[in-house]
């Protein structure tokens, strides 16, 4: 069944179920998206543009979250956090009024939560660590440890800082397992080009 999804453009940011997102909302359609939202379902569909052009096309598929936590600030600005809900496929673009854009959208079906074999848990951990510190970030390893298989991979995939094409494939992974791999091999072609602005995976 088709639904009515209020989307924020935003590229680099992808959102999977069950995990969360937080966003500072500043612009002023989008605090009127925030306001809306916050009136009706509580629900903001998280989508990327494919270009740069005005309006930009938006890519097929997005994840529509809800609005678990709000800051409203006084001079109209928000900070949210999203929670993912469900992924969702673009069926058109809607003709509104609202100075954000609406879309019809199918939902899908979110199932239990995926398992990795122990070689694919491993594997992602090993690039993980590699990754990190080739890009100089500081981890808490003890807690990424402890965290279940899909928070580790979708988690890594929502913050590593690939481009909008390298999030989008893994967004539109079709598995959990399928997404570890690719996210794995991402930052091993990441790492090799480390400080090269030109370096795209297509």
């Amino acid at each position: 069944m088709s639904t009515r999804i209020s989307v924020f453009p935003l590229a680099g940011a992808i959102l999977f179920p069950r995990m969360h997102l937080p966003l500072h909302i500043f612009e002023p359609r989008y605090r009127a998206m925030v306001a809306d939202s916050l009136a009706r379902d509580r629900r903001i569909g998280m989508i990327q543009p494919r270009n740069d052009d005005e309006p930009p096309g938006l890519f097929d598929i997005g994840c529509i979250g809800r609005i678990a936590d709000v800051e409203a600030h006084e001079d109209g600005r928000y900070d949210i956090v999203l929670e993912g809900l469900a992924r969702f496929t673009v069926l058109r673009e809607l003709d509104v009024a609202t100075p954000f854009r609406q879309v019809e959208a199918e939902l899908e079906t979110v199932g239990p939560s995926e398992i990795l074999s122990m070689g694919e848990r491993a594997s992602l951990e090993r690039e993980s660590r590699r990754f990190a510190e080739a890009q100089g970030y500081a981890v808490d390893w003890a807690a990424v440890s402890r965290l279940d298989d899909e928070s580790l991979v979708n988690g890594v995939a929502q913050i590593a800082p690939f481009d909008a094409a390298s999030k989008q494939a893994l967004l539109e992974s079709p598995d959990l397992s399928a997404r570890a791999d690719l996210l794995t091999q991402l930052m091993q072609f990441y790492g090799r080009h480390d400080g090269d602005d030109s370096a795209t995976l297509q």
